[in-house]
């Protein structure tokens, strides 16, 4: 009875989820067709404007006057506050939000939509008038076929083994790698460039925390397992041009597999982190646990924090529908100021009354006096609540006494963009997703969109995949081999042992955490712009 309640449930909740989508996907169409409609009233009002200013098109040779330019710009600007919707976060100012909108960003970036423009527009100084073509990112895959496997007769010989040397068939991935997922993490960058624009550090605490919360939020359905990144494999993702960040990883290390990444934005600032991945397969249950920090710093107040990841728990291994589950502490830290957030994942219990998935934390000063509530889920929003008063309560378990805090009316900070249309037949891909594995000319030979067994399972070939996906860790074990042949070789005649050398990062000591970590060395980007990629191994 109890099981079929809980399948009533689903099938409720997804018919839910289903119109709600459905009403989502109207009002964005109805924006984007406002937005469009906008957009070419200020073209045709620039055109016209333009026809005007040509001295050719004047038979008197007048020109327009001042007064006439001003008030056609007076024009431009009430027409863009009149398209304005209420913004869907709360701390952005009206002048904040108008410059997003002057430099191409649209209502679908802050609702989960890339820019769908075509188009556009810009001016010079002169006042001359040019129109530029912009990319069009991808909005959908193709569908993922329907392929059936027996689960068991594969993984019934690897309990208790690590996952990463597990030889698994294409059918248990996801068309990206590893690399891809690592930067699929920015999908929320926005609330980096809020937090830059903060006077107070416990408030961009407040946003780097959400920040960190929100990248969980694409794995509600995803259980596929993403591609091993190959020794030397790199993932560059450009988007200067809408989100003004560019992002850069590589992996390091196969055994243990680890990456490297680096992100610089135009929105004042860094972000760099090297994450192992140590995963175990129980036997009903896959944990998948990222050992390492993530490292952002903010250009203007030299804020810099740290953090690290929390344990990843697939469900429902050999029977029963998959289900993933976060559990674990993220203690974050502003090395310059001394700030911390300790947010807790509370794992789901069957027997628990709180709300599932749920995510709670405190953010406190350098001398441990809290400031701020931190509350939501990580697959969907995260609020914070300023605390005006805390005192100490009744006792609570094993003795120890609860604190009382009194706040303010809590406020969102970040809420998850709703998944596109047909997501659920495109492995669950956000709208960030989607477009990561998409081909792109003039990236690196190592790039993960080169790698034919993933592209070759995207496209729906899952057997052609598969017999590259052999063909490729076959290959990689025999350079494996090699280099630990020449290493003992060396080891022999008494020289010192250099191990693999990654050709994008190099291992430093943090100044703020003392820890040896991988730093991006510089070098990538001068590489694409001259288009000299004679260092790169090829590895595919």
């Amino acid at each position: 009875m109890i099981n079929a309640c809980r399948d009533f449930l689903d099938v409720a909740e997804t018919h839910s989820r289903r119109w709600q989508r459905a009403l989502q996907y109207e009002r964005e169409q109805r924006h984007h067709l406002e937005e469009t409609i906008e957009q070419l009233a200020k073209q045709h009002n620039s055109l016209e404007r333009a026809w005007r200013e040509a001295p050719s098109t004047h038979p008197d040779g007048g020109e327009r006057t001042q007064e006439g330019d001003a008030s056609d710009e007076n024009e431009d600007t009430e027409f863009f506050d009149a398209m304005e919707d209420s913004p869907a976060f709360i701390t952005v100012t009206a002048s904040d939000h108008t410059q997003h909108r002057r430099s191409g960003s649209n209502q679908s970036i802050m609702s989960g939509g890339l820019p769908n423009s075509e188009w556009s527009h810009n001016e010079n100084d002169s006042g001359s008038n040019n129109v530029q073509l912009r990319r069009v990112r991808r909005s959908r895959i193709p569908n993922k076929p329907n392929y059936s496997l027996n689960l068991w007769s594969i993984m019934k010989n690897c309990i208790g083994k690590e996952l990463s040397k597990i030889p698994m068939p294409v059918n248990f991935n996801e068309p990206l790698s590893m690399l891809q997922r690592l930067t699929e993490d920015l999908e929320y960058s926005d609330l980096l460039d809020r937090a830059s624009r903060c006077e107070s550090s416990l408030e961009q605490m407040c946003l780097v925390a959400a920040f960190s919360v929100s990248s969980y939020s694409t794995t509600i359905h995803r259980t596929a397992k993403p591609f091993n990144p190959l020794l030397g494999e790199t993932y560059e993702l450009d988007r200067l041009d809408d989100f003004g960040y560019r992002s850069i990883c590589e992996q390091v290390s196969h055994h243990p597999p680890a990456a490297a990444h680096h992100v610089t934005s135009q929105r004042g600032w860094t972000l760099w982190q090297e994450i192992t991945i140590d995963s175990k397969f129980r036997g009903k249950y896959i944990s998948v646990m990222p050992l390492g920090c993530i490292h952002l710093q903010f250009h203007s107040s030299g804020n810099h924090y740290v953090w690290g990841k929390v344990t990843s728990t697939v469900h429902n291994i050999i029977v029963g529908k998959l289900w993933i589950d976060q559990s674990g502490d993220i203690e974050i830290v502003n090395h310059r100021t001394k700030d911390t957030c300790h947010l807790k994942f509370v794992p789901y219990s069957y027997f628990s009354r709180d709300l599932s998935r749920k995510v709670t934390g405190v953010v406190a000063d350098s001398e441990g006096t809290a400031h701020h509530i931190m509350s939501g889920t990580w697959d969907d929003k995260m609020e914070s609540a300023k605390i005006v008063e805390s005192s100490r309560g009744c006792g609570g378990s094993e003795g120890k006494q609860k604190t009382l805090y009194q706040t303010l009316q809590p406020k969102v900070l970040w809420k998850k963009y709703t998944l596109p249309e047909n997501s659920e037949n495109m492995h669950f891909f956000s709208s960030l997703a989607l477009t990561l594995n998409e081909p792109e000319e003039g990236v690196a030979p190592t790039d993960s969109r080169l790698r034919p067994d993933q592209r070759l399972m995207e496209a729906g070939l899952w057997d052609e995949a598969n017999a590259h996906k052999q063909r490729l860790e076959e290959r990689q074990r025999l350079e494996r081999k090699k280099r630990e042949a020449q290493a003992t070789q060396v080891l022999e005649e008494g020289q010192d042992i250099e191990g693999f050398q990654p050709l994008w990062f190099e291992r430093r000591t943090d100044d703020s955490t003392g820890e040896s970590t991988y730093v991006y060395r510089g070098g990538y980007w001068e590489a694409k712009d001259k288009q000299d990629w004679s260092q790169c191994p090829e590895i595919f």
